[in-house]
């Protein structure tokens, strides 16, 4: 049976470390790091994954300053709220919880932000960095996948690496982060043919098509590393409802060396990830004031 990497285990150790590096640097910079999430609508998933956020916020010590709005809010009211959390100087990281409803134009909001602030990763600055393998802020979800092959000590210089998904969320930068650690990257989506032939050949396998359940052993070398993005609800012949990844994890666990496990494998560092960018853009923003330099967060 595969070894399970435990995003759980993982994301408590890190928050835990963040909540001690806020309480000794708060005195010094005389305020909390802040964090602003935009929710629009009544998504339960958003509704779910926004209160995570904000408990974990709490327990960090980082202060929430969480908007949330009907669907009737128009695109030009939301661009003001953007633009006076840019310029607020107690937040340091705002997120924009997507999916946002089919009225609003995404990629202009998200462009509008801060990217100083912008604590998931994807503002045009931010995606242009990683391009180019400098510093800045990264997208939490595919940053999440990274510590936990460096937690379960896996070596990824020279192996081959498969992207199933190509979204500028997950697939994109995951692929690019893979690079920079000296993977061969390939990466497949919808239309690749001979899937399973190319996923045969992965040392490290990261799924993110968001099928339920997509990837078979079959699919899964022998000895693989598995990462199951992917996280999707399902409901049995009972009629009863549960969690999926993207990965069939009964038949794939006796395939692959290790695998993370849905839930309680990606999701969790997700939410680490973007406490962890948030203290990485207050320190940032210390450090300029002081004319100092900080490392990669």
């Amino acid at each position: 049976m595969a070894i399970i990497i435990d995003g759980k285990a993982l994301a408590k150790k890190m928050q835990k470390a963040i909540a001690e590096e806020v309480a000794q640097l708060q005195p010094q910079y005389g305020r909390p790091p802040g964090l602003a999430v935009l929710m629009v609508g009544d998504n339960p998933a958003s509704a779910a994954y926004v209160k995570n956020k904000e408990t974990a916020c709490h327990k960090s010590g980082i202060a929430s300053f969480g908007k949330h709005f009907p669907a009737s809010v128009t695109q030009t009211e939301l661009e003001q709220v953007i633009d006076e959390l840019n310029a607020d100087d107690r937040v340091d990281g705002i997120l924009i919880q997507l999916p946002l409803p089919d009225k609003f134009d995404a990629i202009a909001l998200l462009n509008r932000l801060d990217p100083a602030k912008d604590a998931d990763g994807l503002h045009p600055n931010n995606l242009g960095k990683l391009v180019r393998g400098e510093l800045g802020l990264q997208s939490c979800t595919p940053a999440g996948v990274m510590e936990l092959l460096a937690e379960a000590k896996i070596d990824i210089a020279g192996k081959n690496a498969v992207v199933i998904g190509r979204s500028i969320l997950v697939g994109k930068p995951v692929a690019l982060m893979l690079l920079e650690e000296n993977a061969t990257v390939t990466i497949a989506h919808s239309r690749t043919k001979n899937l399973t032939e190319i996923t045969r050949k992965a040392d490290i396998l990261i799924a993110a098509i968001g099928k339920p359940e997509f990837v078979t052993a079959e699919m899964v070398k022998p000895d693989a590393v598995v990462i199951d993005v992917g996280i999707n609800r399902i409901t049995d012949y009972e009629g009863k409802s549960r969690l999926v990844g993207d990965v069939d994890y009964a038949s794939v666990s006796e395939v692959a060396s290790h695998i993370t496990p849905v839930p309680g494998g990606v999701g969790p560092m997700t939410v680490t990830m973007l406490l962890h960018n948030t203290l990485w853009s207050y320190k940032e923003k210390f450090a300029k004031s002081n004319k100092l330099s900080i490392a990669q967060p």
